[in-house]
């Protein structure tokens, strides 16, 4: 009889001492879905500030928790592969960008795929007992050895590769591939869209979920990486056509009624001061081609407003199943606002309107500009405007005072640690990152005010100390730093009368990716 109870009584003291679980059992365990768009500026959900339609986030953030300071990597790839790791890009093996298969592969930083060494989210929580699942866009493993189902995903339906068509999987030089599961699946010749096809798996694999008795009793991770709002700009006509007026005014006009709107629903404050806009930049009132500029806004405008109404679609459907209250949403995007141009690729035909099926354009940086605003630069740097991402968090049996803004800082190597923590799994100490539980509930995180936390993408860097910021572009000779508690825009370089915090912080980045800067 000994031998038999003395098991279950350690069981249930190692089960009574750990704090995770002390406050839920197995069966209250949240179901966590990741949402993840693509290329999205700071202020284009209504929420922050905003004037493209997007009432179902709104209400995501209405009823949840929004950050004001959370960090990506400043480029698709290392976001992602921060993400599902938890750990710096350069640690998960992709300071850079994939690798494809006809590529020689360097193992490292810059290897180009997941390193099978750090274990996934996916990974991590399969083996807590959840069920996983993933709909979208991958890119962190050209290979068929590095596909999401070789990373702890049960169900996988998505692309592989990076951008592509929303209707059809054009010939590229190196040719983008979608998969269902294991197997490469072919779009059909009509009827597709590709924000729709990834929230109907994504809802597919829900369903299946909660009808099969091997699974329905299991909490599951859901990732929805959606492509939208990346270029190419693709969008039903019906919905690309409420907007063309609305942009005629330019982007002069939107970046400052954004900024306005977003003082005045306290997004920002008086320490933010609107950024001039860049001289490479033409005033709106100087360009000739209105038209053709204000449809491609119209068109990514409509691309946001089409990926909001299928989250709807899928916060319906968690609703019917009684599962809402008890999952946590997150939403986020993977790096700031695209300024880049995609004529070089060739693949844009002029006879098609942009939007419709055979166009391949970008809305390019006039309009990134506008939808950064209130702060500067672009993806793939990592100043604000590159770094900085609209993040909400959605739990209402997990979050205390929804509704509210928090200025407590972020960054996405924290979201392992978190759904870890909220799961009930232990956590190992592998993830650089921090738990944010105890933001959800209310409290401070743990070591909130001390962090440190850096960025290396194409040579772009930058370190985050406390409220210092030291940050420095490829092509610039020059560091600048910025106090954040004074200056969260980063209006004014304070390196000239600061040069011995300049130096400090140089040492202290240099120590942290002395082992990966090219």
């Amino acid at each position: 009889m000994k031998t038999t109870i003395f098991p279950l009584l350690m069981q249930l003291l190692a089960y009574c001492c750990n704090p995770s679980f002390a406050q839920q059992g197995p069966a209250d365990r949240p179901n966590i879905v990741i949402i993840l768009a693509d290329d999205m500026g700071y202020s284009d959900v209504g929420c922050y500030g905003g004037e493209i339609h997007t009432p179902n986030i709104d209400k995501l953030a209405e009823e949840g928790l929004r950050f004001r300071s959370f960090y990506n990597a400043g480029r698709c790839c290392p976001t992602r592969a921060s993400l599902l790791t938890g750990q710096y890009p350069h640690d998960a093996g992709m300071g850079h960008m994939v690798t494809y298969a006809d590529e020689p592969i360097t193992p490292g930083p810059y290897q180009g795929f997941l390193r099978t060494d750090q274990p996934t989210i996916a990974e991590m929580l399969r083996e807590a007992g959840y069920s996983t699942y993933m709909a979208g866009k991958w890119h962190v493993g050209e290979r068929p050895q590095h596909w999401p189902r070789k990373r702890g995903f049960d169900r996988y339906f998505g692309l592989i590769s990076g951008a592509s068509s929303y209707y059809e999987i054009v010939d590229e030089k190196r040719r983008r591939v979608m998969v269902s599961d294991d197997d490469p699946w072919t779009p059909p010749a009509d009827g597709f869209y590709m924000t729709n096809a990834f929230t109907d798996s994504a809802r597919s694999f829900i369903n299946q979920h909660y009808t099969d008795r091997n699974t329905a009793g299991r909490p599951f991770l859901l990732y929805l990486a959606y492509t939208a709002p990346h270029w190419p700009l693709h969008a039903p006509d019906s919905v690309v056509t409420k907007y063309e007026t609305l942009y005629l005014q330019g982007w002069d006009a939107i970046h400052r009624s954004r900024f306005d709107r977003m003082e005045a629903m306290e997004v920002i404050d008086r320490r933010y001061v609107l950024p001039q806009r860049p001289t490479t930049i033409p005033e709106w009132d100087s360009v000739d081609d209105k038209k053709q500029w204000a449809r491609k806004m119209a068109v990514y405008a409509a691309m946001v407003e089409v990926m909001d109404e299928n989250i709807g679609k899928l916060i319906r459907q968690l609703e019917e199943e009684g599962a809402l209250d008890n999952t946590l949403i997150i939403f986020l995007s993977d790096n700031g606002a695209c300024a880049e141009s995609v004529e070089r690729r060739g693949l844009n035909d002029t006879t098609k309107q942009i939007g419709e099926p055979g166009s391949y354009t970008a809305y390019e940086a006039p309009w990134a500009y506008a939808s950064n605003t209130p702060f500067r630069k672009y993806k793939k740097y990592m100043h604000e405007g590159g770094i900085v991402t609209p993040s909400i968090w959605h739990w209402p049996k997990g979050i205390e005072q929804p509704g509210r803004f928090t200025n407590r800082v972020g960054h996405i190597i924290d979201l392992m640690p978190t759904l870890l923590e909220a799961a009930g799994v232990n956590e190992d100490g592998n993830s650089p990152g921090t738990s944010l539980v105890p933001l959800l509930q209310g409290k401070e995180p743990r070591g909130a005010h001390e962090r440190i936390i850096y960025w290396e993408h194409e040579g772009n860097v930058a370190l985050r100390a406390g409220d210092w910021k030291l940050v420095k572009d490829k092509e610039d000779p020059l560091w600048a730093l910025y106090n954040l508690a004074d200056d969260p825009g980063e209006s004014v370089d304070l390196s000239g009368p600061h040069a011995g915090k300049v130096q400090e912080l140089k040492a202290i980045l240099t120590g942290k990716l002395e082992a990966t800067l090219p």
